[in-house]
């Protein structure tokens, strides 16, 4: 702390002061942020920051488009779901469509935590089961209830008593979708037998169809369909979380279980649908619903509230309009076939993968081959010294992660590369 300028020093001790202490701060040299624009952000300084991290502002920070559409609907009327307006009949339509036609029920939330949440409520009391399964470093948000199934917060936020950890897909781009869909299978009937040797029966599986914070799955696509039909056999839910994966990341479809060929009971979406405001959304087989609904009274003041939704439909404007799905598959090439000539150069890095706009690399020890989260750190470190902003995740937090909002160009890609290109070189 003793290296930062007095005036981050002071920010930093009046956080202290004011702020509680599970809320951390980015990077080992915070920065201080004053605005943004697209894929930029800008510091106290002016000095300019790529970021190649934040998926919230979907379509960019503080796009025109969105920004017009909240300040519109905020001089007009912003109101919750309980009365009758056009915005949220609207907006439903629009989302509904990008979705196979079983899914024909929307529910709304205020992020991705609550949607969850949500979702889970209605899966335990549509099958009458309990027992849920995750993957073994999963992250599916902080309410009590879903906590409980996000292994990744750490030893100190205890599992739940109804959870079980299935092995996140050890798979590879180019491998074989049946061989990993038979792999994937076997793990989750394990599962069910052990929830069953317990007394217990299955709700649902949970699942983030990119596995975010395992450490990045994205590959073969297709092979997560294999589950399904055992889920279901067993009486539980698929429940797929798009907070990550959803509105046209991956670049190949708008959703990620579509790149897996199969349609979920649940699928849930968190803030990036509204470009960071507090918006998400469970939508539903109809069928699954109808208890619920009939007995359970679900009401939340802000969720699908009027400027929220059109921020959110600023958000399907902007995707379709201006090709983003298109832009995450062509710079999502780009992005990946650089750091995979950085990986062969520097063997610090292995692993890359990736699917459209999201990436990651494991960063290893060159000497041992082993996992390595201080030098992943060293490597988030140094390009945040170089003004590119990335993170790191996975069981052993050494797995770069790269996931730029989609507005995200050719050219910020081979700045990006150039930037990591001297990392490295720097590190190892």
């Amino acid at each position: 702390m003793d290296q930062l300028d007095p005036g981050l020093q002071s920010m930093i001790k009046r956080r202290q002061e004011l702020i509680g202490p599970s809320i951390k701060l980015f990077y080992r040299k915070p920065v201080e942020f004053v605005r943004a624009e697209g894929v930029t952000l800008y510091d106290s300084h002016g000095n300019e920051y790529l970021d190649a991290y934040n998926n919230v502002p979907s379509v960019g920070h503080c796009h025109p488009r969105v920004v017009e559409a909240v300040a519109k609907q905020m001089s007009t009327l912003n109101t919750n779901t309980r009365y009758l307006t056009d915005t949220v009949l609207d907006y439903s339509e629009r989302l509904l469509a990008t979705h196979p036609a079983q899914l024909d029920k929307v529910m709304y939330a205020c992020s991705g935590s609550e949607a969850n949440d949500l979702a889970l409520r209605i899966a335990r009391y549509a099958t009458g089961n309990e027992a849920v399964i995750v993957t073994a470093n999963a992250y599916h948000g902080l309410t009590a209830s879903i906590s409980e199934l996000s292994p990744s917060l750490g030893r100190n936020v205890p599992l739940g008593p109804n959870t079980f950890l299935i092995p996140a897909p050890a798979c590879q781009a180019g491998g074989d979708v049946t061989a990993a869909g038979r792999a994937f299978r076997a793990s989750v009937e394990q599962a069910i037998a052990d929830i069953e040797r317990r007394g217990k029966r299955l709700a649902a599986i949970l699942v983030d169809t990119l596995f975010s914070s395992d450490g990045l799955a994205p590959d073969p696509a297709g092979f997560l369909a294999a589950m399904v039909d055992v889920v279901h056999q067993a009486g539980g839910l698929v429940i797929a979380d798009e907070v990550q994966a959803g509105f046209a990341r991956s670049g190949d479809e708008m959703w990620g279980y579509q790149r897996h060929g199969f349609i979920p009971d649940l699928v849930t979406m968190g803030k990036p649908m509204g470009n960071g405001l507090p918006i998400s959304a469970v939508v539903a087989q109809g069928t699954h619903l109808e208890k619920f609904g009939r007995d359970i009274r679900y009401f939340n003041t802000g969720a699908g509230n009027s400027a929220c939704l059109a921020a959110a439909g600023a958000v399907l404007d902007i995707i379709e309009e201006e090709g983003l799905q298109e832009n995450c598959l062509k710079v999502g090439a780009v992005m990946l076939a650089g750091m995979t000539d950085l990986a062969a150069r520097y063997p610090i890095m292995t692993e890359v993968r990736g699917a459209g706009l999201f990436l990651a690399a494991d960063i290893v020890n060159p000497a041992t081959g082993q996992q390595d989260a201080k030098l992943a750190d060293a490597v988030v470190a140094g390009l945040r010294d170089r003004r590119i902003l990335v993170s790191a995740t996975g069981p052993a937090e050494n797995v770069l992660k790269v996931r730029p909002p989609l507005v995200f160009t050719a050219n910020h890609a081979e700045h990006f590369l150039s930037e990591l290109d001297q990392v490295l070189a720097t590190i190892g």
